[in-house]
């Protein structure tokens, strides 16, 4: 779609109802984002003609446009369970929840990070092979690490632009939905308008499928700044007023998302990034205080009562670790989730050397994939209106995060696929309420602008309806949103793009109604901070254990339902749902606030509370770069998907930022033989050109064919003077099998560690045991022989061998590798002899001395471990401590090790404490 723009000179004209300009699909995907663009994807495979909506452009929009660096919820086969992984979703969300939605993201969560990988996005996995699944919360292991997650949107608009893809998906860029079309009770389309010439556009499909995501831009950061929020600013709440007006119901908007974050930058802390590392959160003491074992909201109401208190504030801490370790995180926290992070600590003279982050708490906002507030939605993604679909953040489906938004994203195209476009006549009552609401503004340009009404209406959101919560304050936030009807109504816009703003503008407030009322309906605090009503401060699980649906009556009243929560699939100690019925509510009135008590009685004694930056669709060379001619000739061709044959002139063309250009095209379109051109690209002259093939080669690895042209190429860069070259190859000939030990040991001789270590993981891969053994002896870089003794423990399960390496390793002159070696004993197995010097260790003045030889002893003769270990739970350092006790959870068996742990459970630190309780 093309339209004719307005020129500069002229006044932008209001379209009629019959200028609109109207498409026709089968499915309509509403929202490009992370469970858009799969719904799309979805749809199209299964034979559906798809337009995908979208208010920016899909190449750049969504919660993912800035990349990810990890999946909080990857139920990998072998480390953990589905039943798992449900049980402590319920748990987290106080039990109200409906397990048959969370059960898809624990079963399907699997094969969506395989079909993930087969398009390109790359998990972390171990030199063997296997998806390197750590352990962040106390129970369970789901967070998968995307080291290199930045290009997560690159891939999947990759995904969308091959050619068999664009015969069944059309992509509409900068067209912004404002309502979903109903008829006969069902979906049939949507009406909005082209964000750059104003155009009015009308949608008649057979489907519709909302993936708008949450609502980010609800509660006011601390900074003031309108889109300084902590969730994606232009996610405005689009979808949830659509789904509301559409007749849908929307459940647990008073669950709201409160995130930690990074004092004065809202963005993350990552601790799901830091803890794997070593990191954790901690009061200005130093000790972790955190007893809950999930980011829920009860972890949220310890965070608040922490920072408030004389141990405040909170801090991320990271200054303990080593070198390594820091310069790992950096790596990755500075070039993914949040880029313009590393310069914001650099601003305020901080470095995760020298200082710890400060934590703080996010504003509020509507989120079901971070917490449990939205359209109510079933195992197939299926609203209460037939026909309209939500997936991913705007779904109810609680802390589904990126892969359940990619879950439900696959069930809704799969279950909208089987609908054809709607016939009939499009509604003409709700096209003239939708254009009524896109164009009112302009019949206003000097009305009040769209970001002062903005604040005002999120300042409302921060008084009145922030935790800890109370009916008089809900109250006078209902007041104020019904007042601000009149602002909404005559806010002023002169552009397409300001008609955009005042649009979402009108989301907010909806949201904030319905925040607002929901959580005035529900007469008991839940969830921690989520739901913290002081005026009723305990949880009610007698009146309360039900879920709290909304919806448009037909009167346009808000009007509430009591739903009991389904039988579980999974048992669940402590919750157990009620057989019962629906109970209506129907309207929640405000309380009277208008005066401070009775009017008529005297007062009495007290009685004992970034937007994402929209760029270009293609392409483009390094910022600093001339944009030649040549330039401008190559990336015309992107769309067209040529194959290597034309881009080969490119790749050797004289100019370098063609070339580092052409090797970003070639990464885009990936037509075959892209890997050997790639290795060769490493042998180039320039720096700038060999980075990005290394880049391109470290994003496509899991999509490369393993042919012997790739493999030369690989093994030829070996020799390079580049050492990032160096790694980089090793790297990719270890992950895709192309290498041998023959190989691989040439580079422990390397002059660069980080091509040592690449080397050394590399021999892990085909099981080179003597190889790494020997190098164990002679390396002189610690940061190598601590890969090495980490190496030990994941090839030498039981080997005389490892044992042997690990025991010259354990009397290293560095701490961190002696550390690193009594770990690694942990799981190859602790002899007598070792673990007598392991004993004598927990004396070491290293305290990750001491934590290693803790975990040394998890697997040594406990007539021996128990008593060192229960000494061990005085150490003045908690990491020792928790080391003590995860040692002491594997001798549980013997009286001692029972008697040891009992003593634990008063310690000052919440992990001693909480992994004492799960022993015994």
């Amino acid at each position: 779609m093309n339209p004719r723009p307005n020129t500069p000179s002229e006044p932008l004209r209001i379209p009629t109802l019959t200028d609109a300009e109207e498409m026709t699909c089968d499915v309509l995907v509403i929202g490009g984002g992370t469970a858009g663009t799969m719904a799309a994807l979805t749809a199209a495979e299964h034979g559906a003609n798809v337009l995908l909506l979208e208010k920016a452009h899909v190449r750049h929009s969504g919660a993912l446009a800035m990349g990810m660096d990890g999946v909080n919820n990857a139920v990998i086969p072998g480390r953990a369970e589905p039943d798992d992984y449900v049980a402590e979703i319920t748990r987290a969300n106080d039990g109200i929840v409906d397990q048959s939605t969370v059960r898809q993201t624990a079963t399907r969560g699997f094969a969506m990070v395989q079909r993930l990988e087969s398009y390109g996005v790359k998990f972390e996995k171990d030199e063997h092979g296997e998806y390197a699944v750590r352990q962040v919360h106390r129970s369970g292991s789901y967070v998968l690490p995307m080291p290199e997650g930045k290009d997560v949107k690159k891939v999947l608009y990759r995904q969308l632009r091959r050619r068999e893809m664009r015969e069944r998906i059309r992509i509409e860029n900068r067209v912004m939905p404002v309502r979903v079309l109903t008829a006969a009770g069902r979906a049939v389309g949507a009406v909005g308008f082209h964000t750059r010439t104003g155009a009015f556009v009308t949608v008649r499909a057979g489907a519709v499928i909302l993936a708008t995501g949450a609502c980010g831009r609800l509660g006011l950061p601390a900074s003031g700044y309108l889109y300084g929020t902590y969730e994606n600013p232009t996610n405005a709440g689009d979808g949830y007023a659509m789904a509301y007006h559409a007749g849908a119901e929307l459940t647990g908007i008073e669950c709201f998302q409160i995130n930690p974050l990074i004092k004065d930058y809202n963005g993350p802390a990552c601790a799901y990034v830091a803890n794997p590392f070593g990191g954790y959160q901690v009061n200005r003491h130093g000790e972790r205080f955190v007893d809950s074992d999930y980011w829920s909201g009860q972890m949220m109401a310890e965070f608040a009562a922490e920072i408030e208190s004389d141990r405040g504030p909170v801090y991320l801490k990271l200054s303990h670790l080593p070198e390594e370790s820091i310069s790992a995180l950096e790596s990755i926290l500075h070039s993914t989730e949040r880029p313009t992070r590393g310069t914001f600590h650099a601003g305020r003279g901080h470095d995760y050397r020298t200082h710890d982050v400060e934590m703080h708490i996010s504003e509020i906002g509507l989120c079901g994939g971070h917490s449990a507030s939205g359209v109510r939605v079933d195992d197939h993604a299926r609203t209460t209106v037939p026909r309209l679909y939500a997936a991913g953040d705007l779904a109810c489906v609680p802390h589904n995060y990126m892969i359940g938004a990619f879950v439900f994203g696959d069930l809704a195209g799969a279950d909208a696929s089987q609908y054809r476009a709607y016939e009939g006549e499009l509604p003409e009552d709700q096209l003239r309420e939708a254009h009524e609401l896109v164009y009112r503004p302009l019949r206003n340009p000097d009305g009040p602008p769209q970001p002062q009404v903005e604040y005002k209406l999120r300042r409302f959101v921060n008084d009145y309806v922030a935790p800890p919560k109370s009916g008089a304050r809900l109250s006078l936030a209902l007041e104020a949103f019904e007042r601000m009807r009149d602002d909404l109504a005559a806010m002023g816009a002169r552009t397409p793009h300001e008609l955009m703003r005042c649009a979402e503008v009108t989301f907010i407030r909806d949201c904030a109604e319905m925040a607002a009322r929901a959580s005035l309906a529900r007469t008991e605090s839940r969830w921690g901070l989520y739901h913290d009503r002081i005026d009723h401060p305990r949880r009610d699980d007698a009146s309360g254990f039900h879920h709290l649906d909304l919806h448009k009556s037909p009167s346009g009243a808000m009007e509430f339902t009591s739903r009991p929560v389904a039988p579980y699939l999974v048992p669940v100690d402590g919750f157990a749902p009620a057989a019962s019925l629906s109970r209506h509510i129907g309207e929640v009135h405000p309380e009277r606030v208008a005066t401070a008590g009775a009017r008529e009685a005297a007062p009495v004694a007290l009685r004992q509370e970034p937007t994402v930056p929209d760029t270009a669709a293609h392409p483009r060379a390094d910022a600093d770069a001339q944009v030649t001619p040549r330039l401008l000739e190559l990336l015309s061709l992107t769309e067209d998907e040529p194959d290597l044959s034309v881009l080969a002139d490119y790749l050797t063309d004289p100019d370098s930022s063609v070339r580092r250009t052409a090797v970003t095209v070639l990464t885009e379109i990936v037509p075959p033989g892209t890997g050997p051109a790639l290795a060769s690209a490493l042998a180039d002259p320039d720096a700038g050109v060999r980075a990005a093939a290394v880049a391109s080669l470290r994003e496509l690895v899991e999509t490369l064919s393993p042919e012997p042209a790739l493999r030369d190429g690989l093994a030829a860069a070996l020799s390079e003077a580049d050492p990032a070259v160096r790694a980089a190859a090793l790297d990719v000939l270890r992950a895709l099998r192309l290498g041998d030990a023959e190989l691989f040991a040439h580079s422990l001789s390397d002059t660069d560690i980080a091509v040592r270590i690449a080397a050394v993981r590399a021999l892990v891969s085909v099981d080179a045991s003597v190889e790494v053994a020997r190098a164990a002896a002679v390396d002189p870089s610690r940061e190598v022989r601590v890969t090495i003794a980490k190496a030990l423990a994941t090839m030498g399960t039981g080997s005389d061998m490892a044992r042997s390496a690990l025991a010259a390793l354990v009397d290293d002159p560095d701490a961190l590798v002696r550390g690193a070696a009594y770990e690694a004993l942990g799981t190859t197995g602790c002899p007598a002899a070792l673990a007598t010097r392991a004993e004598a260790a927990l004396a070491d003045l290293a305290w990750q001395v001491r934590a290693g030889a803790a975990t040394a002893l998890s697997v040594a003769d406990p007539d021996l471990a128990v008593p060192a270990l229960a000494k061990a739970l005085t150490d003045l350092n908690a990491d020792v401590r928790k080391a003590a006790v995860l040692a002491l959870t594997k001798h549980r068996v013997v009286e001692g090790a029972r008697a040891a742990l009992a003593t634990a459970m008063t310690d000052s630190d919440a992990d001693v404490r909480a992994y004492a309780a799960r022993a015994l």
